[in-house]
């Protein structure tokens, strides 16, 4: 079976390529954005978008994550082919071929480039890892599982129960 198109990030300067992702992933970032943009669009809070879409942090990292927000006061980094500047909150769901990227070199990027908060979404454990840039770059600040609700500062009532994320279609 062939593989999709590849997806190609720039992380401190390096390409990396990653082919297309799979069924399971798709289903986990839709269900997340999904949740998200209803959120945010029903209230005029702001933009979500899901990869591919680049987010340009800075000259040496463009990343794709998974799903973002950009909140409407900080709509400006929005440009054509995506955004340039940090968006207020990056989703990444890790796959085995990405997840030493993610939580690696592009974890450190986004707190550099000035990401507020960032949700690492674990499929193999079925955990959400949240990352709040202002309070402790290199460990999260939440690791919640399928009992949990997920939840963020940046977006007063919105409420997601994790179980939701990993359920199955």
């Amino acid at each position: 079976m062939p593989l999709g198109p590849p997806y190609f990030q720039l992380v401190e300067g390096g390409l990396y390529m990653s082919p297309s992702p799979d069924f399971f992933h798709q289903g986990v970032a839709f269900r997340v954005a999904r949740k998200l943009a209803e959120f945010v669009e029903n209230r005029g809070l702001g933009t979500v978008q899901i990869a591919p879409s680049d987010v340009e942090l800075d000259e040496v990292n463009v990343v794709q994550p998974d799903v973002y927000f950009v909140s409407r006061a900080r709509r400006r980094i929005i440009t054509r082919q995506g955004v340039t500047g940090a968006p207020d909150l990056v989703v990444e769901v890790l796959s085995p071929r990405t997840a030493a990227l993610d939580l690696g070199a592009k974890l450190k990027a986004y707190a550099r480039a000035g990401v507020a908060e960032a949700w690492f979404v674990d499929r193999a454990k079925r955990r959400v890892l949240v990352h709040r840039f202002a309070e402790d770059a290199a460990k999260p600040v939440a690791e919640l599982r399928t009992k949990d609700t997920l939840t963020t500062p940046l977006l007063p009532g919105f409420a997601l129960p994790v179980k939701e994320i990993f359920r199955r279609q």
